[in-house]
């Protein structure tokens, strides 16, 4: 790959962004000693979720809110890649000549609770106020406690503990792989249990998007991790064939364990209440029919009418008990 002179780097203003392409620039040197830091020319992008930082994300679109503007400047030549928190991507590609070329190996996928009492999730007491901004944390909420309240919680990671700290919220839910990568795990008063809130579609995991003609591919295919891309291609194949993305109640998780394939799968209502629940599993190299099984499964039970509805939460987002 010596023909590369520079690669340009568009990644959100965040320091959890930063973090990220700072860990991918650290690998790929890693992995051949003739390639200097100087290849990487890294330009921040302010996307439209970082600009409207007080509004509810399902208002102002929804979809691909913080990868937008990097797509399209990927698209213009201005960028050669983009480095995204791939729960952020849609799993209805916006352009087709677009693909993730590489999948970096996966954090530990699970939400994270930090609480100003040290008290963990289902000791918080009656009436806290937790904070997320996820339609899917908030169902999970809402189906274990309706005792507490929820309020929406907008901002950058930095900016969401320090709303915390001001004692503006009780407690706040938040990605343990974004605390870890900003060497704030520290912060944690509990890692919320996979039975209790399973994430969403990719969470913890970072991938670079370029165009699939691109030749930075091959440069990237030391660092590619395998086992993270078939469980994150599972992931997004069962959310594309139900037409459901980020704004939906909907959990997804894959694991491979050996050489089998595991998918959990929850769809909740945005009153709490669960609609479907599933786990499968099959041989990893199944992992296509195994998710189109699964999907068909989802809408035949609950209906691709009601899955579309699940996409907009009609109602305010804050909550308090009657």
């Amino acid at each position: 790959m010596s023909e590369l002179q520079k690669i340009v780097v568009g990644i959100r203003s965040s320091n959890l962004s930063q973090s990220q392409t700072n860990l991918l620039i650290q690998e790929v040197l890693s992995s051949d000693p003739n390639l200097k830091k100087d290849l990487f020319d890294i330009k921040t992008i302010k996307t439209t979720g970082d600009v409207h930082t007080t509004h509810r994300l399902d208002r102002i679109g929804g979809k691909g809110l913080f990868i937008k503007e990097i797509e399209e400047q990927i698209m213009q030549g201005k960028i050669d890649i983009g480095v995204h928190s791939m729960k952020d991507v849609p799993a209805q590609e916006a352009f087709s000549d677009l693909d993730i070329i590489c999948w970096m190996k996966r954090h530990v996928a699970n939400d994270a609770l930090l609480s100003n009492s040290g008290k963990s999730f289902m000791d918080l007491p009656p009436g806290s106020v937790i904070g997320t901004s996820s339609i899917r944390r908030r169902s999970q909420i809402l189906s274990l406690r309706k005792d507490i309240s929820i309020k929406l919680l907008r901002g950058n990671v930095d900016t969401r503990i320090q709303k915390l700290k001001n004692q503006e919220y009780d407690a706040i839910i938040l990605s343990l792989a974004g605390l870890a990568r900003l060497n704030l795990k520290h912060l944690v008063t509990e890692v919320l249990d996979l039975n209790l809130f399973l994430p969403a579609a990719c969470q913890g995991t970072v991938g670079v998007q370029a165009l699939k003609s691109s030749k930075i591919k091959e440069l990237l295919l030391p660092i590619n991790d395998s086992q993270t891309q078939i469980e994150c291609l599972t992931e997004r194949r069962v959310l594309r064939n139900i037409n459901a993305n980020c704004n939906s109640p909907v959990s997804v998780y894959a694991e491979i364990i050996h050489d089998k394939i595991q998918i959990m799968f929850e769809l909740y209502d945005h009153d709490g209440k669960k609609i479907f629940k599933k786990k499968v599993s099959a041989e990893k190299n199944n992992f296509y029919e195994l998710s189109d099984n699964l999907s068909n499964e989802v809408i035949r039970v609950v209906g691709q009418k009601k899955i579309n509805e699940l996409d907009e939460l009609k109602y305010d987002f804050d909550y308090s008990p009657t």
